[in-house]
């Protein structure tokens, strides 16, 4: 428990740097923050060790709302002028990996690190839970409280209350509010 104390002392002595830091948060070591001027975390998000995070360009955001948990060995791109977005309560599991841009494999003969970048709004809605070793490719939207299953790769628009598996992922249940139950998606 003592280290969460330095990771705590760490978040303070880097504050001045981010675009917006809000007590108590924290961050485990090691963590490679790359654009930091442009990562906004809101109140008790933590950050385990070996954490990464990418703003490439100008404009973009990386965005993590209050009381986030996130497990070790995340690694978040934003990109592209395009603001990335983890919604309050959201809780991921270790070694997921979220971006918003890809690049175009169109041209052959070109290396794909030479052909333009394809960038896409991605957002993590509220109180969602992000299974172990999940991809969460460029232009996915996840609606309020979804649950992604481990070694999920997602992509594309999925409703509140979604039950995500598989690659590529698809919606197995639902939360039907008006019978208060989960309903298996057909």
């Amino acid at each position: 428990m003592i280290y969460k104390i330095f990771w705590i002392l760490r978040a303070l002595l880097l504050k001045p740097f981010f675009k917006k830091l809000s007590f108590p948060s924290y961050l485990g070591k090691p963590i490679f923050l790359m654009g930091i001027d442009k990562i906004s975390l809101g109140k008790r998000v933590r950050i385990y060790p070996n954490s990464r995070m990418e703003v490439h360009g100008k404009n973009s955001e990386i965005i993590i709302e209050d009381n986030v948990g996130i497990g070790q060995n995340l690694h978040i791109i934003s990109g592209g002028g395009e603001r990335l977005i983890i919604g309050t309560g959201t809780i991921i599991a270790p070694n997921v990996f979220i971006n918003n841009m890809d690049n175009d494999y169109q041209e052959i003969g070109i290396s794909i690190l030479d052909q333009k970048e394809i960038v896409k709004k991605t957002h993590i809605g509220k109180n969602c839970f992000i299974g172990y070793g999940t991809v969460i490719q460029a232009g996915t939207i996840l609606g309020e409280q979804c649950i992604v299953g481990a070694g999920a790769v997602v992509k594309g628009s999925f409703d509140d209350f979604s039950v995500i598996v598989g690659n590529p992922a698809k919606a197995i249940k639902r939360y039907n509010t008006y019978k208060k139950e989960w309903i298996k998606v057909k």
